[in-house]
């Protein structure tokens, strides 16, 4: 069987001739026996566009631009605020207005070019999953209103958005403004902060700077960890860029960025920037390790040098009895309490928002967000958040793999890497915040799909991680540019 399948693969062709005057008969005959070679490759999908291998299609096809559009505006108020600025009625609920108009577009635009309310990927089956395991937790919580008070209010929405943000972001064009607009947040914070500083404004606990407004950057660890994760995006565009005077704009963002986080005086801010910068500087110069682990000692010595305080407050990870707020110890406590609930409640959790409410010493948070979900909605929800991460985390390690050595693929491999620090630099601030329900994580995640999305459309292929991937992921590539290099000498 399999020799006959080889014999019908081959083809007639015929030879080719010169054709004469007025001969208009093809000099070139191809005509495969059978269907299934066409459809080998790619098979065209009810759009008309091919979707290879029979997974996601690789080809974005333009539309989204009013949802893109409003999606934007929608950014630009959730990041600013305006309810904070000036009260009133209208600015309270022009968020919601916003992203009902947003979605209001979505639907029918993207049913019309896909026909499905959104693309198969594999975190938007993770979110829903998440999603669902959040709805389950609130008929069996401990206090059903809370938990349906949480799941209604900022979680749907940071779903719903990640759908969107997802589906709409087909361009480079648009992606960079998304990250631009982000970066553009993370500098305003920064002045903000180091405003407070210069004026002495350092209200919470009396020498730490805070953030913006009440909300999502209200609490100076919640706004160092924003800032962790645009550091190295900010690097990222800081190499990619030709013009100096572009090099000078990002790598005084990146700057100001780090200063304000050390104003926040934040043990998980701080630990999540160590751990990004040194993964982008890593990933960066493979070769340079040694000199880059010597740089990074001496820029954190001179660091703790010009905040000695800091140093102090680090050291109380380890030695409660440093925090003179006594802010360690707390937070410890809620630590080992969540992780006791998250065992004796391992499949849907006290259900959301109730460890708060219910269960907690103090009427805090667990000050983590793992056990949070742990706790609260169960150890399947844990294990969706953290695939929810994950997954987009491998697939830039690929794309930054696949692009190394290649000049006209750089944009890609750096965005690649500053996202993966961004996102690892998430991954471990959070440790230490219950943001788990926050927008950080779902934009962040949104960023790395568009970006998968636009590297697939460039190359016309699905990233597929594969066992091989991974287990090369430590050369990151020298093996791929060794073999180039073998192939073009032979």
């Amino acid at each position: 069987m399999f020799k006959q399948r080889l014999l019908n693969s081959y083809q007639t062709v015929t030879r080719t001739r010169r054709p004469r005057e007025g001969d208009s008969s093809p000099s070139v005959s191809v005509r495969p026996k059978s269907k299934e070679l066409v459809n080998t490759a790619s098979h065209v999908n009810g759009t008309g566009f091919p979707t290879f291998y029979g997974t996601v299609n690789s080809v974005l096809r333009p539309g989204h631009k009013i949802s893109f559009a409003m999606l934007f505006l929608f950014t630009i108020v959730l990041y600013l605020r305006p309810s904070e600025l000036y009260p009133s009625a209208l600015t309270n609920s022009i968020a919601l207005v916003l992203g009902i108009i947003t979605v209001a577009f979505f639907v029918p635009t993207q049913i019309s070019l896909e026909g499905t309310l959104t693309a198969p990927l594999r975190e938007v089956k993770l979110v829903l999953l998440f999603c669902l395991t959040a709805l389950l937790s609130v008929p069996l919580a401990i206090n059903p209103l809370t938990a349906w008070q949480d799941f209604s209010g900022t979680f749907i929405r940071c779903v719903v958005i990640f759908i969107v943000m997802v589906n709409v972001t087909r361009n480079e064009t648009r992606l960079r403004a998304l990250l631009f607009l982000a970066l553009a947040t993370g500098i305003w914070l920064s002045l903000g902060a180091i405003n407070d500083f210069r004026l002495g404004l350092m209200t919470v606990e009396g020498y730490r700077a805070r953030g913006r407004g009440g909300g999502i950057f209200g609490n100076p660890n919640d706004m160092a960890l924003y800032l962790v994760s645009m550091v190295p995006i900010a690097f990222a565009f800081l190499i990619t860029s030709r013009s100096s005077i572009r090099k000078l704009i990002f790598g005084a963002c990146a700057l100001l960025l780090i200063i304000a986080i050390g104003l926040s005086y934040s043990r998980g801010g701080f630990l999540g920037l160590i751990v990004a910068l040194g993964f982008f500087a890593l990933k960066i110069a493979p070769r340079r390790r040694l000199e880059i682990v010597l740089c990074a000692c001496v820029l954190l010595v001179i660091l703790l040098a010009i905040f000695p305080s800091y140093a102090v407050r680090l050291a109380s990870i380890v030695f409660p009895s440093l925090d003179p707020v006594g802010s360690s110890d707390l937070r410890r406590g809620e630590l080992l309490r969540s992780l006791f609930l998250a065992i004796r409640h391992p499949v849907f959790g006290i259900g959301m928002g109730n460890y708060r409410t219910e269960m907690s010493y103090i009427g805090a948070e667990t000050h983590n967000s793992y056990t949070q979900v742990a706790s609260e909605m169960g150890v399947i929800a844990l294990a969706c958040y953290t695939m929810f991460m994950v997954v987009p985390f491998k697939k830039l390690g690929q794309i930054a793999r696949q692009t190394f050595g290649v000049p006209a693929k750089s944009r890609f491999h750096y965005l690649a890497i500053g996202l993966q620090a961004a996102i690892l630099g998430y991954m471990v601030s959070s440790f230490f915040a219950s943001d788990a329900y926050q927008w950080y994580v779902y934009y962040l995640v949104a960023y790395a799909i568009g970006l998968r999305r636009l590297y697939e459309a460039e190359t016309e292929k699905p990233l597929v991680v594969t066992k091989q991937d991974q287990l090369d992921s430590g050369q990151f590539g020298f093996q791929t540019l060794i073999n180039k290099n073998a192939e073009s000498i032979t």
